[in-house]
């Protein structure tokens, strides 16, 4: 029998894990190392401070659902590894292994300028989103300006966009609209770059929505610093606010970091090929937000980064299970497909209303992309929602 031990165990982990587990049966030990106990759907994170879901309608427990389909699941911090010794270690104890897998998603570098951690909110995480939602119920007391976006070299635009429209919308439930001078701040090059330079029709739909929302926006800007009540941008610009949420870039976790072996980017992601195979350490594997990606495009005055969504964390995830099932069968000839081919489906909520972005290429170049908005009700994405924590409770790991 064969360990496998994976390191993380949200959208790529989790789907890596059982897909390994369904492929190689009795011939894989499956481990999965992780510090969280459940699985939560970070796609919906942007509904909690809103109060249109609580934590525990988007949170499955882990080991559950692993130990149900036959994966082992500790519950610890892994430090480092040692691939030299084929040895993780964790602050629970040393795991050897014939197989490693890297899905531990990205580390947020709060500190991305001064007053960032201190004054922005952020909504990527359960305790964020809890935050967030506190900071929301005192504001309607005494609202104010309010300053949303994402900073310089940040990567996931996507989901300030769908908070940004879901404050708007919250506001007006509020009836506290007129009392809010909003503002949207982005190092986009353009509004509806999304990190993938773009798609057909994207910068003239967003337009259109700010100027429909009425909300003033900034692009190719950065956050300088923040005070308690401003926020100064590298334009030379100073905007008040009374409330503010703030992407900031992501990182690799120290995990990487503190493992020097792996030679990873500066920005402490993996290298590996288009078969998710590390390139000095064949039996080593990434999947997910820790892959390094290389940007399909230039950035303009200030830097950002691409978008590292659920999709290509679970196909990163079936990917690197199928190639290992592969490796130990003797068949060499391992699936490959980058990143960036890796085909685009998101649907974007826009407060309770949502735009389908579908394209046969996450980046350029690609043979068709598509925005479609539904302005009547965001059924899509609560649809998708309902349908991946279906198929996520029942380890239905295969299916799309």
């Amino acid at each position: 029998m064969k360990r496998t031990v994976i390191i993380g165990g949200n959208f790529a982990g989790f789907t890596a894990a059982l897909e390994l587990k369904r492929k190689g049966g009795e011939e894989q030990q499956v481990i999965v190392i992780d510090k969280s106990p459940v699985f939560t759907f970070i796609p919906s994170l942007i509904w909690v401070p809103f109060r249109r879901r609580d934590m525990k309608d988007i949170t499955i427990k882990k080991d559950v659902i692993f130990k149900k389909k036959g994966v082992d699941f500790v519950l610890a911090e892994a430090l480092k590894v040692n691939p030299d010794e084929n040895k993780v270690i964790t602050n629970k104890g040393d795991f050897t292994y014939d197989h490693l897998v890297i899905a531990t998603g990205p580390k947020v570098k709060y500190d991305v300028a001064p007053g960032v951690a201190e004054y922005a909110h952020y909504i990527g995480t359960p305790n964020g989103a809890m935050k967030t939602r506190q900071a929301l119920d005192e504001f309607a007391k005494n609202p104010g300006p309010v300053v949303i976006g994402a900073t310089q070299s940040a990567g996931c635009m996507g989901a300030a966009y769908e908070f940004l429209f879901n404050f708007e919308k919250w506001a007006r439930e509020k009836k506290i609209r007129k009392k809010i001078d909003l503002h949207w701040v982005t190092p986009e090059t353009f509004l509806g770059h999304f990190g993938i330079d773009g798609m057909t029709g994207a910068k003239m739909m967003l337009e259109t929505f700010m100027k429909m929302f009425n909300i003033h926006f900034h692009t190719e800007v950065g956050v300088v610093k923040m005070d308690k009540n401003q926020v100064f941008l590298t334009d030379g610009t100073a905007l008040p606010y009374k409330f503010s949420m703030m992407m900031p870039p992501f990182v690799g976790v120290d995990f990487v970091q503190n493992s020097p072996e792996l030679q990873a980017t500066a920005a402490g992601y993996v290298p590996v090929g288009e078969d998710y195979r590390h390139p000095t350490y064949p039996n080593i594997w990434a999947a997910g937000i820790a892959v390094d990606v290389k940007l399909p495009f230039k950035p303009g005055k200030v830097p950002f980064g691409s978008p590292k969504t659920g999709f290509p964390s679970d196909e990163t995830g079936k990917i690197v299970a199928e190639n290992i099932v592969r490796v130990e069968k003797g068949n060499n000839n391992l699936k490959r497909k980058a990143w960036g081919k890796i085909p685009g489906l998101c649907v974007m909520d826009a407060g309770k209303k949502e735009v389908w972005i579908i394209s046969n290429h996450l980046f350029k170049p690609r043979a068709f992309a598509i925005m479609v908005p539904n302005v009547l009700y965001d059924f899509g994405k609560v649809l998708f929602e309902k349908y991946f924590m279906w198929k996520t409770r029942h380890g239905y790991s295969y299916l799309p």
